[in-house]
């Protein structure tokens, strides 16, 4: 979500003994992987900051996973306020995902089987179909595919710790998903390009954006892409970090529009509102903020700016319209939180995560960097709640 990477240094003590079984998957997928044929990459150096809080988990015993009855269109009951459905977080540091529920319990974790292959998850998207989640790894320098019941990796591509612009390298994915005819899209930010890649044969199958040239002439160049979203029709929002640069771009490549976002520095992410009529991006900055504004006129229709206090936002990194409530929630990076802002009072009505306090038991969070929201399963009933 940034061209360049802001850590902080941690020392937890690993948990990696329990997760042997894991483990091993994931080292002999990595193995498989290594032996692929690839273009030479530049090694890049693992710091401690990097590698964050190691393996960890919340400690939290893993419940039964309820059944997809529900989907984007047809989502299963709400919760209400303030927070209407389940989120899964990408927490960064804590090289996990963990899905908290509206009464802020961990009802799902996937720990990160193997810091070798796995660390550093920064954004997380689910499927079409709910059962699937794609993870983007910045400066790990590749994306995942994870089966959410099996909590398992299923598919990666790009070379862990090697970044370059060859077949299989990448130089700072953001933002992946698992599109609808089962190919996967992901913003190479520092390759100033957006791909798709087909998973049956880690085959590019569409570039927007040339590697080195780094301007904005979508699609045929780029200035730093660090969003791809996928929209309802199969059109393609995409972000550009340079200028602030939001773009609308069908699958076959045509642009329908592309505006200057209004009031924002480094934008992160852009989402369309769930009428589809306007964008709501996050700015990546000191103090942050987010915007909703009209493509056609720029206007903007609501913002959430607060320069200092407990409201202030330290370098959002993606911000949604909830369903349902209409309010809005925020990832707020670099101060270890997500939060709701009521829509009405651009007021906190829910968070999870303290302030600059970083941790993995339940309640705390290590940097977190990007969510989704399930509204697939019924965790509402699951759990007993009315």
């Amino acid at each position: 979500m940034r061209l360049d990477a802001l850590f902080f240094t941690s020392a937890r003590v690993r948990h990696a003994a329990a997760l042997c079984g894991l483990c091993a998957l994931a080292l002999g997928a990595a193995a498989q992987d290594a032996a692929k044929p690839k273009s030479a990459g530049v090694p890049v150096k693992v710091t401690a900051e990097m590698t964050g809080a190691g393996i960890v988990s919340s400690g939290v015993a893993s419940l039964p996973i309820p059944p997809v009855t529900g989907s984007r269109k047809n989502p299963v009951p709400s919760w209400g306020k303030p927070l209407p459905y389940p989120i899964v977080i990408a927490d960064r540091r804590n090289n996990r995902l963990i899905e908290i529920a509206p009464d802020k319990s961990i009802v799902w974790e996937f720990v990160s089987p193997s810091l070798a292959v796995y660390r550093g998850n920064e954004d997380v998207n689910f499927s079409a179909d709910g059962k699937t989640l794609a993870v983007s790894e910045e400066d790990n320098f590749d994306i995942h595919l994870v089966d959410y019941e099996k909590k398992a990796l299923t598919w990666t591509y790009g070379t862990p710790d090697t970044r370059g612009k060859g077949p299989g390298l990448l130089n700072y994915p953001d933002d992946a998903h698992l599109l609808a005819d089962g190919k996967v899209i992901t913003a190479d930010i520092r390759n100033c390009r957006i791909i798709i890649i087909d998973p049956k044969t880690d085959q590019i199958t569409t570039q927007w954006g040339t590697p080195g040239k780094c301007k904005h002439n979508p699609p045929h160049e780029l200035a730093h892409p660090n969003g791809a979203t996928p929209l309802e029709n199969g059109d393609i929002l995409v972000t550009e970090i340079s200028d602030a640069r939001i773009s609308r771009i069908t699958r076959e490549g045509k642009v329908l529009w592309s505006v200057k976002a209004p009031n924002i520095r480094y934008p992160s992410d852009a989402f369309m509102t769930l009428d589809g009529k306007q964008v709501i991006v996050a700015d990546f900055w000191k103090p942050g903020r987010v915007v909703i504004f009209d493509p056609a006129t720029r206007k903007i229709s609501w913002e959430y700016f607060v320069k200092e206090g407990e409201g202030m936002l330290d370098h959002s990194s993606i911000a949604r319209e909830l369903p349902d409530t209409h309010d809005i929630f925020i990832v707020d990076d670099l101060h270890d939180r997500v939060m709701v802002i009521d829509r009405v009072t651009k007021k906190v009505i829910w968070q999870y995560g303290e302030k600059l306090v970083k941790g993995h038991k339940p309640g705390y969070l290590f940097y977190p960097d990007g969510f989704d929201i399930d509204v697939f399963r019924d965790w509402k009933a699951a759990l007993g709640k009315r």
